[in-house]
């Protein structure tokens, strides 16, 4: 196996990666010292689900190497004749240009083209895969994730070149003959603009191109999200001070390796953000008081001084009281919920050490100890490295210059301190109003809760948070939050924010359902001209439908051609309508003849058709 070593592969990695992946069952079978598969996929630097792809290939590959004993086949068995479905495929292109886009890179296929072949693979039980693959010019491997109702990832096409080369009269014929190709083009908006240019000769950009199907409303492209105007609003709000006058204190978990052992500590680290100087640091187990405590009384020895005021984040154990004893007359900051460049300056400390850091691992038996003590000299060299470096942003000053040269007058002093005890004051005006509205007996209810599942809330800011929810969803919260304790389920350092994610969900789930059902029963109850309008063209399609299997496609199709979620809550209940009319030893086979369909659709996000297909499982199959 020398021609795999990391040092010099002679493969790529992620064929490395798919023979070892490949190979660990049988070492776990023979009882054989071997990696686990994310220790392989981490040292190759190749993903588990590439190493899952290609493990699939190596071991198809292999399957035919050895034959099995006995004597060979006299002759092979005859092939089947496979003209009639070429011709199917043919006359399905045929008719819809644009369905299949070949590329010198990749092949492309339309929704359409990919249910014709479902459908074709139905019809042709008789063919062997291979047979209908190389029949219809499709890959075996992709036949095969169609039937599977795989989604493999298709990356944009590459732009085409443009052959306006320059500006081309845009006349109503040529107008009429791009939205006449449009109305039957399967295909993606760059490759019609391909056809556009080179099969019609039609010298327009696809600007230009995309400027007239806007226009005539035959295409809306989709629009992206923008960013809220909340977020570009406190884009650079981060108000920095003095030197001195106000610190940030964040901690992240460093590994380090001994005799193949991983330790995790947490480096606290203080940061200065108006010169960007680490000023203090901490070496702990966990994150917690302590770690706050001593990152502090260590910036306080390197400093000589503590600060106005230190800037934390919102986690239970940097609020307890021994922190606030700590702290004494420097004042204690709560970060901006959702704003994580609150703590910029530490996550860039954390970023730099990764960067220049080596990897901290010793092969020989030490103890826990002494490889706290390597990350301790580690960590301090560096901070010191750092600190004494010169800046090309800051006049080649040096973070300890520029802390130690600061000088702030007494108005500058006292400005900062009024601004920051303005802020103190108006994040506990707003936690003494979340307090106040607080329901007794939910407050009560929660009291317990946080005693029995022992999470700390020292400023009942958490408790204050829950009683924004309704009171159903924090019951509900809470007895999953207890039902996952009890059966080990709970992620590791999880504290009271994991309880508020949970009744979050829930209250969401509640609302989302409630929402439908409203929807439907008024839509029920009215019977508007867009629900009558659904009812005749589900009719006409049942009317116009050959059998059962016809209409369900029939009816998939509409429901993934949709945007609006009502129009696909009506046809998805349509199909279940459809299916649960048959026999119950049918309902499988339908079930997943329609899954497979609505994967093959990739016009609609996977994350859509996740949706349709649980859904419709729910009304197949309900549970409650």
């Amino acid at each position: 196996m020398a021609l795999l070593s990391p040092q010099g592969l002679a493969v790529a990695p992620s064929l490395a990666a798919g023979l070892l992946f490949a190979a660990l069952p049988l070492l776990e079978h023979l009882d054989l010292p071997h990696p686990t598969g994310t220790q392989v996929a981490s040292a190759l630097g190749v993903s588990r689900q590439r190493a899952y792809q290609v493990r699939d290939r190596v071991e198809e590959a292999v399957a035919g190497l050895v034959g099995s004993p006995g004597r060979p086949p006299a002759t092979a068995p005859p092939a089947q004749d496979t003209s009639a479905v070429t011709q199917q495929a043919l006359r399905y292109l045929m008719e819809h240009p644009g369905a299949v886009h070949r590329s010198p890179q990749r092949t492309r296929y339309s929704d359409g083209f990919r249910c014709f072949v479902l459908e074709l693979a139905e019809h042709s039980s008789d063919l062997e895969l291979a047979e209908l693959a190389d029949a219809i010019e499709v890959p075996l491997g992709t036949l095969k994730d169609w039937l599977g109702g795989g989604h493999a990832h298709i990356d944009a096409p590459a732009e085409p070149p443009n052959l306006a080369t320059a500006p081309d009269p845009v006349t109503e014929p040529r107008i009429a003959s791009i939205l006449h190709a449009y109305q039957h083009w399967q295909g993606d908006f760059v490759a019609f603009c391909t056809h556009v240019q080179h099969h019609l000769r039609i010298p327009f950009g696809i600007t230009l191109i995309r400027d007239i199907l806007q226009a005539e409303g035959v295409r809306v492209p989709r629009r992206r999200g923008r960013r809220s105007a909340e977020e570009r609003a406190l884009r650079d709000q981060f108000e920095t001070f003095m030197a001195g006058d106000q610190w940030v204190g964040d901690g992240s978990p460093i590994d380090v390796w001994v005799a193949g052992e991983r330790y995790t500590f947490n480096l606290e680290l203080m940061v200065d953000p108006a010169t960007g100087a680490f000023v203090g640091a901490s070496l702990r187990d966990t994150e917690d008081a302590q770690a706050v405590i001593e990152a502090l009384e260590d910036g306080v020895a390197t400093t000589g001084e503590a600060p106005m005021a230190v800037l934390l984040d919102n986690r239970p154990s940097n609020h307890t009281d021994d922190v606030v004893d700590a702290l004494g007359d420097t004042m204690k900051i709560r970060a901006t919920s959702g704003r994580a460049q609150n703590k910029a300056h530490c996550e860039g400390g954390f970023g730099l050490f990764q960067q220049m850091a080596p990897e901290l691992r010793m092969d020989s038996l030490q103890l826990r100890d002494v490889a706290r003590r390597v990350l301790d000299l580690v960590v301090t060299t560096w901070a010191r490295t750092l600190n004494h470096r010169p800046r090309a942003d800051r006049g080649g000053q040096s973070r300890v210059e520029l802390y130690e040269s600061a000088n702030p007058t007494e108005e500058q002093r006292a400005a900062a301190r009024e601004a920051l005890v303005a802020r103190l004051a108006k994040q506990e005006r707003a936690r003494k109003t979340l307090r106040a509205r607080l329901d007794p007996v939910l407050k009560s209810t929660l009291d317990d809760a946080f005693d029995k599942l022992d999470l700390a809330d020292p400023d009942g800011h958490f408790r204050a948070a829950l009683a924004t929810f309704p009171i159903a969803a924090v019951v509900a919260g809470l007895a999953i939050f207890f039902a996952k304790k009890r059966a080990g389920t709970l992620p590791d350092g999880v504290d009271a924010r994991y309880l508020i994610g949970i009744v979050k969900n829930v209250t969401n789930e509640e609302e989302g359902m409630a929402i439908a059902e409203a929807l439907w029963q008024e839509r029920e109850r009215f019977r508007d001209r867009a629900f009558a309008l659904l009812h005749d063209t589900r009719d006409r399609l049942e009317e116009d439908a050959e059998d059962t299997l016809d209409l369900i496609r029939r009816l998939t199709d509409h429901a993934l051609a949709t945007n609006r979620k009502f129009d696909r809550v009506f046809w998805v209940r349509a199909i279940a309508d459809v299916i649960s009319d048959e026999e119950a030893a049918e309902h499988r086979r339908l079930f997943l003849i329609t899954a497979r369909r609505i994967h093959a659709t990739h016009k609609v996000p996977y994350r859509d058709r996740n949706a349709i297909v649980r859904r419709l499982a729910a009304l197949l199959r309900p549970i409650e």
